[in-house]
């Protein structure tokens, strides 16, 4: 068999046509015979028997050549008979574009005699679109040597296979089941709707009653339910000729992945008492909605949860909130298995107080109507620690957003504000540009003061913390805080007899009261009075309050109190904020309560305010009571120091951003000092490596790429112990005071700073 069917097919024309030639030589021979016998003339007697005998020697050729070519074909056939000739199903044996070469037995028996016919042409009667499935299926023999496919046919089941047994040359069997064919036929004499389908929805055959139903016979199942998913046991909604009828589904796997589906009629049973009973002491609150929505019950365990009756029907998005998406319209996912169910955790729609609940959804059938069944459980109290929770991730973000705008604003205001004093060196009062960079001065250090107050939200301010008496700086205030109240608002102050001291930087803390009693002012536009008062108290176990827990131990507290207007409730989560402000525009920046937010929170305090509306707003401040006595702070001992030559010093400027390195090495150089510059912690030790340069004080910038200032000058003192240090930086590290303190003979430059200040700093450094 390694001939193609089409040559196999060539060599069967070729054999048929040397046939009819053999025929006609066949004639022409005894044609000659008789001439050669019966002409006159010898010499045409003998070129006729001459013609005659070449011709038989022909015809002899042409037979060989017709045995020799029919010779493969003969094989194949042997081959093919001795495979299937004897196969119990119809086989066929066609080539590359599907002509029948071979048929067995019962192929022969059942399709007739189809030499040379299709395979197409044979089983278009059988089954819908003969011409695709063939196609389909011999493409695939054609890559995998092989393929298989179950159709449903007139009859029944037929599964077509295909080999392929040669190049070009394929060999089919079909095998078809009938068992089943009078069982489906059956469903006519059925009172029950019937309809079988395939798996594309087709429908093959629907019986009397289906056909009554419907007023026709269906081509796909669309046309019947108003629904593409269906469920066998489940009621759905069918398409009937005198309008939308329910029934019970009920359906039969048939072969062929035929679908055999009945109509049932709907079930009129009410639910079982004992049932009811058992849904409504259960122990887990549960809720029986309907696919639309409604609400079929709620068990006890849910009604103490939700305020809803049980049978008032309400719908869903009447009972629950919150969840983005109307709910109704999750439960119409749940219940058409678009979504598996899951779980949102939504509030209770009218509830009094802010009830939340973590709902389950399950997907349920009762008396063949889907429905849904809600699991519910309390989650309030998780709902309040996740709203804790994002809150103080917004304001830990707001925060380090707050301290990293601070820090490159500060440099950009050091180089702005040292170059205006650089100007200002150059130019007297009677200079027409003086008055020009005075401005320039002024409001660089009103954008210092803004920046301050970042730092101050941001907790990255540098603080200098000290024991003090509330009593005496309440009372230095209170001349200040009179001044800044005005004539219609009265100023009270009331202290606590025994108050400790508390530990704190004492002008920070007095900007607290400042910018309290401000703010306290600006809420009694028509006067008022304001109370401060100050109270020892002693906690005996944690309080917890406004997402915050203060700890157990003895407190002074500090209460500013107004008769103002109020701050609104949902204002309230916002004030500490920075840029909220419950004030018309320009009249504040919404600043002032998020410094005193931060300063009190980096001096390990806590604030807490209570607002009516109309009645007036009160601010409690808790700082622990500090009795310790701070520690003096150790001495060190530096090694002895070369006096600067000539009067003057030499310092060592570690600076990355280069304006602020080109003020601050002018200033210096101003002042008579020598000035090494380095961009960076690197570039220093490398000036450094060279034991012939003396430095006297190191200025350097605590946060720089790569290396930082606390890191490079630890190992820069191992060699030279005696060289003072001046740290400048945009704001507070938190590692820099720890870094700091085992940092000898070393002091803390913020920036912004002025020529002045710089050059005050290293000369006090060296003297």
């Amino acid at each position: 068999m390694r001939r193609s069917a089409i040559e196999v097919s060539e060599v069967f024309v070729t054999a048929d046509r040397l046939s009819r030639r053999v025929i006609v030589l066949a004639g022409v021979a005894a044609i000659l015979a008789m001439l050669a016998v019966l002409l006159p003339d010898m010499a045409m007697r003998l070129a006729a028997g001459v013609a005659a005998g070449t011709l038989l020697v022909l015809m002899v050729a042409i037979k060989l050549m017709s045995g020799i070519a029919q010779r493969p074909a003969r094989r194949m056939d042997k081959a093919l008979f001795d495979l299937v000739g004897l196969d119990a199903s119809p086989c066929f044996a066609t080539n590359d574009i599907g002509q029948i070469t071979y048929q067995n037995a019962v192929a022969v028996e059942r399709f007739g005699e189809r030499d040379e016919a299709t395979l197409v042409s044979v089983l278009k009667t059988h089954f819908t679109s003969p011409e695709a499935v063939l196609y389909r299926l011999q493409n695939r023999a054609g890559h995998h040597g092989r393929a298989r496919e179950d159709l449903v046919t007139r009859r029944g089941h037929l599964r077509l296979s295909v080999h392929k047994v040669a190049e070009g040359q394929f060999l089919w069997r079909l095998e078809e089941f009938q068992e089943r064919v009078t069982a489906a036929r059956g469903g006519d004499t059925l009172s029950l709707p019937m309809l079988v389908a395939n798996k594309a929805g087709v429908v093959l055959f629907c019986n009397d009653a289906a056909r009554r139903l419907v007023a026709g016979r269906p081509k796909r199942l669309e046309d019947v339910f108003s629904t593409d998913r269906l469920h066998s046991g489940e009621e759905v909604m069918v398409n009937a000729a005198q309008g939308p009828l329910r029934a019970i589904l009920a359906e039969v796997e048939g072969p062929g992945e035929r679908r055999e589906i009945y109509l049932l009629p709907v079930s009129t049973r009410n639910i079982d008492r004992a049932e009811m009973t058992d849904f409504e002491d259960l122990p887990v609150a549960l809720m029986r909605f309907a696919a639309d929505g409604a609400l079929i019950a709620a068990n006890r365990a849910a009604r103490d949860l939700v305020p809803v009756e049980a049978a008032s029907g309400a719908m869903a998005h009447e009972i629950f909130e919150g969840l983005g998406r109307p709910v109704s319209e999750w439960l119409g996912d749940v219940v058409a298995e678009r979504l598996p169910g899951g779980s949102e955790v939504l509030r209770a729609h009218g509830a009094e107080a802010d009830a939340f609940l973590q709902i389950t959804l399950r997907r349920i059938v009762e008396f063949g109507r889907p429905g849904v069944l809600a699991v519910l459980q309390d989650a309030t109290k998780l709902k309040t620690l996740e709203a804790q929770f994002v809150q103080s991730q917004k304001m830990q973000a707001i925060g380090q957003l707050a301290g990293g705008v601070a820090h490159d604003f500060n440099n950009l205001l050091t180089a702005i504000s040292g170059h205006c004093d650089l100007l200002l060196l150059r130019h007297g009062r009677d200079d027409t540009d003086y008055g020009d960079l005075v401005q320039i001065s002024q409001n660089a250090n009103r954008a210092a003061a803004l920046v301050s107050q970042l730092l101050a939200f941001s907790r990255k301010q540098t603080l200098k913390p000290e024991r003090i008496a509330l009593q005496d700086v309440l009372s230095d205030l209170a001349h200040l805080l009179n001044r800044l109240v005005g004539e219609k608002v009265r100023l009270r102050l009331a202290h606590a007899p025994v108050l400790g001291t508390i530990r704190a930087d004492k002008r920070q803390f007095e900007q607290v009261i400042v910018n309290l009693v401000v703010n306290a002012r600006d809420a009694m536009p028509h006067g008022g009075t304001i109370r401060v008062e100050t109270e020892a108290l002693t906690l005996r176990e944690d309080l917890h309050r406004d997402r915050a827990r203060v700890p157990a131990g003895d407190y002074a507290v500090i209460r500013v109190q107004d008769g103002g207007v109020g701050i609104p409730e949902d204002m309230m989560e916002k004030i500490f904020e920075p840029f909220f402000t419950t004030k018309r525009q320009g009249e504040g920046t919404g600043l002032g309560l998020s410094t005193v937010y931060g300063i009190v929170k980096q001096s390990g305090g806590f604030i807490f305010a209570d607002s009516t509306m109309g009645e007036g707003t009160l601010f409690s401040l808790y700082f622990p009571i500090n009795e310790t006595v701070d520690a003096p702070r150790a001495e060190f001992v530096a090694a002895p120091r070369i006096p600067p030559r000539m009067g003057h010093g030499t310092v060592l400027l570690v600076e990355d951003e280069a304006p602020v390195r080109a003020f601050a090495s002018r200033a210096l150089r101003l002042r008579g000092y020598t000035v090494l510059e380095a961009e960076c912690a690197e570039d220093a030790l490398r000036t450094l490596s060279d034991p012939s340069i003396e430095v006297d004080v190191f200025v350097t910038d605590v946060v720089m790429p790569g290396m930082d200032g606390p890191s490079w000058v630890k190992e820069a003192l191992l060699t030279r112990p005696g060289v003072r240090v001046v740290f400048v930086s945009g704001y507070a590290e938190d590692v820099l005071s720890e870094e700091q303190s085992r940092i000898p003979n070393s002091v803390f430059l913020p920036k912004p700073f002025s020529l002045n200040e710089l050059t005050v700093t290293v000369q006090g450094q060296l003297h």
